[in-house]
């Protein structure tokens, strides 16, 4: 099956999205799951080592059509009005990008009622200008955009993360994957969020984010990016792992093919288990991997039984 052009031309577009992003604004890109309705990732502002939740929400449009209504300094981006009340609903400020294939630019402009203007014919358009190009220069703006108080900031965090807790509260098993680049300053990593069905597969990724960490130790950071969850190695990933270097210690094959071993697993894992939040290998030296698993702790909890009492205004709390 051939794979449509609009998919390659929108898949260029979170790409070089994504790049501006992590290499000009040296910021964090997280995409976002399909059904999100209207909303294409998720960016994070840092500043050195200091993520502190002020995010924003992206829009990503590719494409050369999207540049064909010119406007003066830029480009009309038409929206829908039901995406315009999505967007001016939703929890995070909302930015619209749009990706030129020719020029290998993104261009973006803040949502808001502010930049919205309201056509003759009761529709919406946006001015996103060309000379807003989402690189270094946009630090400034989109930083002040996603400012907000600590408390509403912290809030936000948990009402975006609610459909994970939701799936950990109806059973479901949530694992974090990390790949830490170990011999790089910058603190390196590459996380993703997923389903283990326990089949033995790959979890069913929900998302996933690159992290620039500096010096931060991985387990201490990780557990701040999912305060609504106790975060423990996933058993059996680290027991596969643990047996697999148990074999390589502490088996002997002779010529005929007899095993021998030197020490019993149990004793020689109770040995050498090291305690708490680990990489479960690091097989080239560069990279460590690690497995995690998420449960729903008090504050996950607690949150799910204010958003349900917000949401349909019942007494819960008894």
């Amino acid at each position: 099956m051939r794979r449509k052009p609009s998919a390659t031309v929108a898949s260029a577009g979170v790409t070089h999205t994504k790049l501006a992003v992590e290499d000009e604004l040296k910021w964090l890109f997280r995409e976002q799951p399909t059904e999100d309705y209207g909303i294409d990732a998720q960016i994070e502002v840092v500043d050195g080592e200091d993520v502190r939740g002020r995010l924003l929400a992206l829009q990503i449009k590719s494409g050369e059509s999207w540049f064909q209504q010119a406007a003066p300094g830029g480009w009309w981006f038409r929206p829908d009005a039901e995406h315009v009340t999505y967007w001016l609903n939703h929890s995070l400020p909302v930015a619209v990008v749009l990706y030129h294939p020719g020029t290998k630019r993104c261009h973006w402009q803040l949502m808001n009622r502010r930049t919205l203007q309201e056509t003759s014919t009761g529709g919406w358009k946006l001015l996103v200008p060309e000379a807003q190009v989402l690189d270094a220069s946009a630090a400034a703006p989109l930083r002040e955009a996603a400012e907000g108080d600590p408390y509403v900031l912290r809030i936000r965090q948990l009402q975006l993360a609610k459909p994970w807790m939701e799936m950990l509260a109806s059973g479901k098993r949530l694992v974090v994957d990390i790949e830490e680049w170990i011999n790089k300053t910058s603190g390196r990593g590459d996380i993703s969020l997923g389903v283990d069905k326990e089949d033995g597969e790959k979890p069913e990724e929900l998302a996933s984010w690159g992290v620039f960490l500096g010096l931060a130790s991985y387990a201490e950071a990780v557990p701040r990016m999912f305060a609504w969850a106790d975060v423990q190695v996933h058993e059996e990933t680290y027991e596969d792992a643990e047996y697999d270097q148990y074999e390589a210690e502490c088996v002997i094959y002779d010529n005929e093919g007899d095993r021998f071993v030197t020490e019993d697993f149990d004793q020689w894992r109770s040995r050498r288990l090291a305690p708490g939040l680990r990489p479960y290998a690091s097989p080239s030296g560069e990279v460590d991997f690690w497995r995690l698993e998420l449960t729903l702790n008090e504050l996950g909890k607690a949150f799910l039984v204010v958003d349900r009492f917000g949401t349909d205004g019942r007494r819960l709390l008894t």
